[in-house]
């Protein structure tokens, strides 16, 4: 196959005539959406200490596009380093202006990890916007931390640096060990939604998720469950003594600005 083909096939695959100059544009012109879901804490009150951020990309019609149909070609392009910076200048420009949400946790990609700058970038904005380290947190995706030992560590040592919070995200899902997470000094574990979905119906799951919390509990990070659907798995994580909860069945994803103080 040639390379006239192959970009043939990708405008098709993609809907776009220029993948490339599409997702510049998007970057240039704020055609990008922030939506938030809470995080709920499940001991106290439950209120919600943190929000993931999520994104969403405008298209014709008013019509928004769901990471999945375009993260990949960020990814493809290796572009995701500049939308990482976007998120992050966004985000901290909005918990300027007031949120109801003390925190708020944004996914880091791997190309990102390997970014050198990445840090320097955060730290200046973090000056340039007046946005508090503590209302941020980093979440490093489980494969990340685990294939990419030294640049997570790396990153991770950076943003504790200035006082910015690490979340491990998905964390069960191919891990036998904890032993790689052990450099990076997590503030919370995000534990995979395959184990909290079976937490009812799974003894592996449910052994999984004790071992989770009690390394936490020695170790000092929180245990966030995602992917949390309904109450009676809501009921069981309290049970376990699982600090916090994520999903449709505590929050539904929203614009940003629904958090709004």
């Amino acid at each position: 196959m040639d390379d006239k083909f192959l970009r043939q096939a990708d405008r098709q695959l993609t809907g776009w005539d220029d993948p490339m100059a599409r997702l510049r544009a998007a970057l240039d012109k704020n055609e990008l959406e922030l939506y938030v879901q809470p995080i709920r804490a499940l001991a106290g009150s439950g209120t919600f200490p943190m929000a993931e951020v999520l994104i969403r990309l405008r298209e014709e019609e008013s019509a928004l596009l769901p990471p999945g149909e375009f993260l990949p070609v960020f990814e493809h392009y290796r572009m995701m380093p500049q939308l990482d910076r976007w998120v992050v200048r966004t985000a901290a420009r909005r918990i300027v202006k007031g949120l109801k949400v003390p925190r708020l946790t944004i996914n880091v990609s791997g190309q990102t990890l390997e970014d050198i700058e990445f840090p320097r970038f955060v730290a200046g904005e973090l000056m340039e916007s007046g946005c508090p380290a503590k209302a941020l947190a980093f979440e490093i995706d489980e494969p990340d931390a685990i294939g990419r030992t030294e640049a997570a560590a790396r990153f991770a040592s950076a943003m504790h640096a200035v006082g910015i919070g690490v979340m491990i995200d998905g964390f069960g899902r191919r891990a036998a060990s904890f032993s790689p997470i052990k450099a990076l000094r997590p503030d919370f574990l995000k534990v995979d939604g395959s184990i909290t979905r079976r937490l009812l119906t799974s003894e592996t799951a449910d052994t999984k998720l004790k071992a989770i919390v009690r390394v936490g509990e020695a170790a000092g990070f929180g245990v966030v469950s995602e992917c949390v659907e309904d109450q009676s798995i809501l009921i069981r994580l309290k049970a376990l003594g699982v600090g916090y909860a994520q999903g449709f069945g505590v929050y539904r994803p929203h614009p940003i600005d629904s958090i709004a103080a």
